[in-house]
C-alpha cells in the first residue's frame, strides 16, 4: 500500500524525532523471516525501550540527513528493519541477539556517536554491558568497601568483647 504525500511527511518526521534523541542506529535485513519471528523481535525491542519497525528507505533516507546518522544511508538497500535507541547498546544488543536466534535478520551496518559501525563492530557493541548491568556491576563495586569495613568493625568489636570477658 502506497503512502500519501502528508503520511509520508508524517513518517519521516516521526522517525527524525526519535532519530534526534537517539545515540544509535542500527539496520538489518529481514529477507524472508517470518511473522511470528518478526512478532517476537518487536516484542524483545519495546521491552528494551528500542523503536523498530520496517519503513521504506527512501523516507529514512530523508529522516537521517543532516544527523550523525547520515553516513548510512549507502547502507539504505534492499528489505531493512531499522533499529533506533537512546541507550547506546540497546539496538545492537535486540538485533544481535536476534539474529542468533533466526538466521534471517542480517545486520548491515550502523551507527553511534556519529560514527559509521560494520556488522562486525555492531557485533562488539551489542557485547558490552547494558546500562542497568553496568549500573549494578557499579553499584557492587561500591558496596565491597563498605561491607568490608563493616565486616572489619564487627570482628574488631567481637574481640574487644572477648578481651573484657
Amino acid at each position: 500500500m502506497s503512502l500519501n504525500l502528508e503520511d509520508k511527511k508524517a513518517v519521516v518526521a516521526e522517525v527524525a524525532a526519535q532519530v534526534a534523541s537517539a545515540q544509535t542506529l542500527v539496520i538489518a535485513e529481514y529477507r524472508g523471516i517470518g511473522v511470528g519471528s518478526m512478532t517476537k523481535l518487536r516484542a524483545q525491542a519495546r521491552e528494551q525501550g528500542v523503536y523498530l519497525r520496517v519503513l521504506k528507505n527512501t523516507l529514512v533516507r530523508r529522516a537521517v540527513a543532516d544527523t550523525a546518522f547520515a553516513g548510512l544511508a549507502d547502507q539504505m538497500v534492499g528489505p531493512l528493519v531499522y533499529a533506533v535507541s537512546e541507550d547506546p547498546v540497546a539496538a545492537a544488543k535486540v538485533l544481535n541477539d536476534f539474529a542468533k536466534v533466526d538466521n534471517k535478520i542480517v545486520i548491515k551496518a550502523g551507527a553511534y556517536d556519529g560514527r559509521l559501525l560494520s556488522a562486525a563492530e555492531v557485533a562488539q557493541l551489542a557485547s558490552i554491558p547494558g546500562r542497568e548491568q553496568l549500573l549494578a556491576m557499579l553499584l557492587g563495586v561500591m558496596q565491597a568497601p563498605v561491607s568490608g569495613f563493616a565486616r572489619a568493625l564487627a570482628a574488631l568489636a567481637e574481640k574487644k568483647q572477648a578481651e573484657v570477658a
